[in-house]
């Protein structure tokens, strides 16, 4: 398991194993939002298996299933939505945590500046630059 923190309350991974939860906990988050769909995951990583993994162990669990290529602004505003309700630090997987890196990017447009936005997921390698547009556009609103 690889924690990348974009930021000191949100972190991002690729994909993880019901095994990986504890780790997890122990470094100090409280919630974990599951952006993979299931249809590209064997059955033990599907969402059901993980969601009881993450709640037999008192963390919150998060299903935001965020289609490759198709992410939708209902994806967007869920993963804000979850990071807010949050009472602790967020940790998002999906396979490779670049898709959530962009759903947090354009979930905090107006609170974080575009620079930042794009900046510190690139620290690990997510290129989000040319989501440059739509995070002005958005910010402009």
């Amino acid at each position: 398991m690889d924690i990348r923190a974009i930021t000191p309350d949100y972190a991002v991974s690729p994909q993880i194993e019901p095994g990986d939860l504890p780790a997890i906990k122990a470094a100090g988050y409280v919630t974990v939002i599951d952006n993979r769909p299931d249809g590209e995951i064997p059955p033990h990583l599907h969402t059901d298996q993980m969601r009881a993994a993450a709640e037999a162990l008192g963390l919150t669990f998060v299903a935001n299933p965020v289609i490759g290529g198709a992410m939708t602004m209902e994806n967007v505003t869920a993963q804000g939505a979850a990071i807010a309700a949050s009472s602790g630090p967020v940790f998002a997987y999906c396979a490779s945590g670049n898709r959530s890196s962009v759903v947090w990017a354009l979930a905090n447009v107006g609170k974080h500046p575009a620079d930042d936005l794009i900046g510190l997921p690139a620290r690990f390698g997510y290129q989000l630059e040319h989501l440059r547009p739509q995070i002005e556009a958005m910010a402009r609103k």
